[in-house]
């Protein structure tokens, strides 16, 4: 007789919905389409009774964070304001559950917790894409990648909404086989299945139509020295073109000039880290590339209508 594997969910208060559903529902499928009870699950919440969606809707769970005994995988499942709920005594029954051996996952900002209990140093993780830039700066030890779900480490990470599925699909073809994962997505009516490596957002080729190798390579390179801007010219140069080359390019495809565009995706990167992180102004603006405060407000200012101290108090 086949075992049956037992997953525990914990859900943590603003839990994302669509990453709750779609982890739980192909471990459902799975028992339906193979007749037999592959998969069992239990729902814990730091109340014992429910849990609150950040969509409003409540859910029942089946215990609180007692010591778990025969499951094969807890599972930590959030959503937004996760810095909020990685509170004292949920990372106090993480610890327990870790030294008492039960394996670990974690599914869209759930790895910000597991990083906050000191558990993903030195490994590679998957979390939602908003929460990158927060992430990488309070957890520089962390291997994060942009991919849709790790599961080669010891602890899972999966970074939310469909990617939730990719993962349970992965999980289910690994243990009983690729005939029933398809089987599987089909009832789901889910033909476009992940590998874990497969990115999180809508690549800019795909976004803008565009399949320049230059622009994608520019952008790249934007991306890979924020802390340290470096001039279009420089840029150009890397890339063996000529800076008017790459004007052109950027006004062809994005209606933006290199410049603005990399200005652009420095204050957005500012904006992220001021509402999501508790680092100063200072310690922000140095991360994004500017030298001084008064030149970082005057640009945020400019791009959004409101100075970083506003934007933090409004959105914080």
């Amino acid at each position: 007789m086949t075992a049956t594997t037992h997953f525990a969910f914990l859900l943590l208060q603003e839990f994302s919905h669509l990453a709750f559903s779609c982890a739980l529902e192909p471990l459902r499928i799975a028992n339906l389409v193979s007749g037999k009870p592959l998969y069992r699950w239990s729902l814990i919440s730091a109340d014992g009774q429910t849990a609150t969606c950040s969509n409003g809707s409540v859910t029942l769970v089946n215990g609180g964070m007692a010591p778990l005994r025969h499951v094969d995988r807890l599972f930590l499942i959030s959503g937004i304001n996760v810095q909020n709920h990685a509170a004292p005594d949920v990372l106090g029954y993480l610890r327990r559950e870790r030294v008492a051996g039960t394996p670990l996952g974690a599914i869209c900002s759930g790895a910000y917790v597991l990083a906050k209990a000191g558990f993903l140093d030195g490994m590679e993780a998957a979390i939602h894409w908003e929460y990158h830039d927060p992430f990488t700066e309070e957890f520089p030890k962390v291997k994060l990648v942009r991919n849709v779900f790790v599961a080669r480490e010891r602890i899972i990470t999966a970074s939310g909404g469909t990617a939730a599925a990719d993962l349970m699909l992965h999980l289910i073809g690994r243990q009983h086989g690729a005939e029933l994962a398809t089987a599987v997505a089909d009832q789901m009516v889910y033909n476009a299945v992940r590998e874990g490596t497969a990115a999180q957002r809508v690549s800019l080729q795909s976004r803008h139509g565009m399949r320049n190798e230059h622009l994608m390579r520019a952008i790249a390179l934007m991306e890979e020295c924020i802390e340290d801007p470096v001039s279009p010219s420089l840029i150009a140069e890397q890339l063996g073109i000529s800076t008017r080359q790459l004007e052109r390019l950027f006004g062809r495809y994005l209606n933006s000039s290199p410049k603005h565009y990399f200005m652009e995706m420095r204050l957005n990167r500012a904006r992220n880290l001021l509402v999501q992180t508790d680092h100063s102004i200072t310690e922000i603006a140095m991360a994004c590339g500017f030298r001084s405060n008064s030149h970082f407000s005057k640009a945020f200012r400019g791009h959004y209508g409101t100075s970083p101290l506003a934007q933090r108090t409004t959105l914080g």
